[in-house]
């Protein structure tokens, strides 16, 4: 579900990417569709290796946007501009047991927005959903 979806700091949004050279990776912008390059210089982060702290383990970022679809029913998430307290009562519903110390606002507010843009980029539907569910069986049952 989040293979070669990125976010790159210092820009607004996801980016998906398209190609790699030597030097830089091309990168499309997941709602305007713009293309550009990226270089070493930029701060480049893969969502698939994003993870959340909780008190017992890390959770990655797949399974918290799959809790949030379940909890939101398959709708958009609250908005990531809502007040800080409504923020933190949504993400205990998504995930009760987050490290309320090292999880800020910010994360939070991240991890909301970068949801409702794959939501409504039809990126996390009930079929990737159902992907994440089938992967995660898998894993519990090796």
């Amino acid at each position: 579900m989040l293979k070669g979806i990125l976010s790159i700091s210092g820009y607004p949004g996801l980016y998906k990417m398209i190609s790699q050279s030597k030097n830089s990776v091309i990168v499309e912008h997941i709602e305007t569709k713009k293309r550009m390059p990226t270089f070493s210089t930029h701060k480049i982060s893969s969502l698939e290796d994003i993870a959340i702290y909780t008190y017992n383990e890390e959770v990655v970022l797949r399974e918290v946007f799959k809790n949030i679809y379940k909890t939101t029913e398959g709708k958009e998430a609250i908005s990531h501009k809502s007040d800080p307290k409504e923020l933190k009562t949504f993400f205990e519903n998504v995930l009760p047991d987050y490290d309320k110390d090292r999880v800020y606002v910010n994360d939070i507010k991240k991890v909301i927005s970068w949801y409702n843009i794959l939501k409504n980029s039809d990126i996390i539907n009930e079929e990737t959903v159902n992907v994440v569910e089938k992967i995660e069986e898998n894993v519990v049952e090796k």
